[in-house]
């Protein structure tokens, strides 16, 4: 059991988009071995290459930094969270996710998001990392922790799932994580087109698909700002300046590298805040041309 306290910490660092503030609610920091496992062609030699990740994104070693954390914001009224992280007392074959006890929960409902007051839970796929809080254990049985919530992914999403032949840690984790939320009735899929989906005014679901056939990005636009929301599209800013570095567990690899260099490439010299869910802090920033690719400009939360 690995445990995890936000004693010491302060208010949940956030940005302004507009007239919208996006919170980061922090779960834990990732090992320094998920790195090297996660994004095998980021050798120490490459990251090292790029002096602008150290020392928020990696260390002088090449080791990359990485995160767990949600966004939750208020939009068109709706009180939302963006993917729901590892969650705590889950049984995962990564031993960097198994049966932790962080305070996520608290954290959230010290930025003014209790629960209960949740009303969309956005997910913008369906592996271990993005779904865990999704549920909680409650006299042994796993249940919806954001009981009042619509809980949305794509429809492309859930379906590759349902018609995957999945091993054993995979099926723990639908078991544990999305099962509960279907049986209550609470998770609902959209078809997201090529020119992307309208949740709400100011809240939208962009295709980005080879992570995971179905994943979406969630941009939000405020009066005057705009941000989107990564998943796992962009794990790490090294893949800013290496596009073609790509994540161990993509299930389409070469789709997964043409979505990063389209998305990064109608970001780039725009003011559109580039949110990371992997991103260690400062976790946000602008997409900025660098050499023949790019490199992330930190934008510090207040």
């Amino acid at each position: 059991m690995r445990t995890f306290s936000a004693a010491t910490h302060g208010p949940a660092p956030s940005w302004t988009v507009g007239d919208i503030t996006v919170h980061r609610i922090d779960e834990v920091a990732l090992p320094p071995a998920t790195g090297p496992w996660l994004l095998p062609d980021a050798t120490p030699e490459v990251v090292t290459a790029q002096d602008w990740l150290h020392p928020h994104f990696a260390g002088r070693d090449g080791i990359l930094h990485l995160d767990s954390h949600s966004f939750a914001f208020v939009v068109s009224g709706l009180r939302v969270l963006v993917d729901t992280g590892i969650g705590n007392g889950k049984e995962r074959a990564n031993p960097a996710w198994h049966d932790l006890r962080t305070d996520f929960l608290e954290r959230l409902t010290a930025a003014g998001f209790p629960p209960d007051s949740v009303d969309l839970v956005v997910l913008t796929h369906l592996h271990a990392d993005h779904v865990g809080w999704n549920t909680r254990q409650v006299n042994g049985a796993w249940v919806p922790t954001f009981p009042n919530a619509r809980y949305l992914t794509s429809r492309a999403e859930r379906e590759f799932w349902a018609a995957y032949d999945m091993e054993e840690a995979r099926e723990q984790m639908f078991r544990d994580s999305v099962v509960p939320v279907e049986r209550a009735g609470l998770l609902s899929t959209v078809d997201v087109p090529p020119e992307g989906a309208e949740i709400a005014p100011g809240l939208r679901l962009a295709p980005t698909p080879g992570h995971t056939p179905g994943h979406v990005a969630v941009e939000l636009t405020g009066q005057g700002g705009t941000a989107l929301i990564s998943g796992d599209c962009v794990h790490h800013p090294v893949q800013l300046a290496h596009p073609g570095v790509g994540a161990c567990v993509d299930i389409d690899p070469q789709q997964s590298e043409a979505t990063r260099r389209k998305l990064l490439g109608s970001l780039a010299g725009t003011d559109t805040l580039l949110l990371g869910t992997h991103f260690a802090p400062p976790t946000a920033g602008r997409v900025v041309s660098h050499g023949d690719a790019y490199r992330l400009a930190p934008v510090p939360a207040s």
